[in-house]
């Protein structure tokens, strides 16, 4: 096998797992219920994780999703499976919105002349090259991205806070009462 074979192999298993989406998505629940910290630690992690996804920064969602796990006490590898919810399959989704979200909160509206000759000035820069006057060529579209991003990322933050808090205290009482029944049911053979 080449290099080039398994580079694109590894490629390939980052945006479709070879045990497929579905059995990915249970085999990373049933890491995050097993972890051996508190509710609250789990959910604060997995909501980081979740939470830092909706940003447009590409490379750094471990690393931000660590932060923000830090700063709420948040477990740290419940914020790197938190990440996961940011996929190539996801991003498209969550970058348009935080886009709409933010050139909304940004005064953005209707089309006038004005916005069509800087779309104009925009279709000409792409040609020449999206990046050939810097990143002041992308930086409108950015700071859209990173404003509207924010309130999407607190709402999602609660969200998976709240779902995964409960799940995972679901899971420790049904947990446990098992452990208690099959205590029981040993006490009972030998006794």
């Amino acid at each position: 096998m080449s290099v080039r074979a398994g580079l694109s192999n590894r490629i390939r298993d980052v945006v479709w797992p070879r045990m497929g989406l579905r059995r990915y998505g249970r085999y990373l629940g049933k890491r995050v219920m097993r972890l051996s910290a508190s509710p609250h630690a789990i959910a604060a992690g997995v909501a980081s994780g979740a939470a830092v996804s909706m940003f447009p920064l590409i490379g750094l969602h471990f690393f931000l999703g660590f932060v923000l796990a830090f700063i709420t006490r948040g477990n740290m590898i419940a914020a790197a499976i938190g990440t996961a919810w940011g996929n190539p399959l996801t991003f498209p989704f969550f970058f348009a919105a935080s886009y709409s979200v933010g050139h909304w909160a940004t005064g953005g509206g209707d089309a006038s002349a004005a916005d069509g000759s800087r779309l104009a000035m925009t279709a000409e820069q792409i040609e020449g090259g999206f990046f050939a006057d810097g990143f002041a060529a992308a930086w409108p579209t950015f700071k859209a991205m990173m404003i509207g991003g924010l309130p999407i990322a607190i709402l999602v933050y609660a969200l998976f806070y709240l779902a995964v808090r409960a799940l995972v205290t679901r899971f420790r009482m049904m947990r446990q009462t098992q452990m208690a029944e099959r205590r029981g049911r040993q006490q009972n053979i030998s006794g």
